[in-house]
């Protein structure tokens, strides 16, 4: 009776022992809004609350005494290396509702940035296609996956 005592003990405290062998799985904890430079450089005074909104998408904090402060916040903490990364984004507004500044981690684009072209042309590698060979033809008349399945059933 005495072995079970003192055996018990030293059983159960030896479960909670995780050799450092072993590393558990920690995921990326992702909080706040998604801020990118070029969801903050389209910003510029002037802009409504709808199209503030519309470009950076809700706020995460709005104080009910202040109505003409927006702040954006973003947390990210890797599992893996427990580096934490944030940014802080505040927009304001005047008493009409429009656009007057922005302070935080990201800072505003230029008139020049806003209004220059943007390439929109993606470069796709079709790998090693001879430009001389021609063109498949398409399957003539090859049967689907339902026609095949009804004439195996005879039908």
């Amino acid at each position: 009776m005495l072995f079970v005592t003192l055996a018990v003990p030293l059983l159960t405290g030896a479960c909670s022992y995780v050799p450092r062998i072993v590393n558990e799985y920690r995921i990326d904890v992702q909080q706040g809004n998604v801020l990118t430079q070029e969801m903050v450089s389209q910003l510029r005074p002037g802009l409504s609350r709808d199209q503030v909104r519309f470009i950076l998408g809700t706020p995460l904090l709005t104080d009910a005494f202040h109505d003409e402060r927006w702040d954006y916040l973003f947390r990210l903490e890797e599992g893996k290396t427990g580096k934490v990364t944030s940014r802080r984004l505040s927009v304001f507004f005047d008493p009409e509702g429009r656009l007057t500044r922005v302070e935080g981690d990201a800072a505003g684009g230029s008139t020049a940035e806003l209004t220059a072209p943007v390439a929109r042309t993606q470069v796709v590698d079709l790998g090693s296609l001879d430009a001389d060979a021609p063109p498949l033809p398409p399957p003539e008349n090859e049967p689907g996956f339902f026609k095949r399945m009804l004439e195996s059933l005879g039908w």
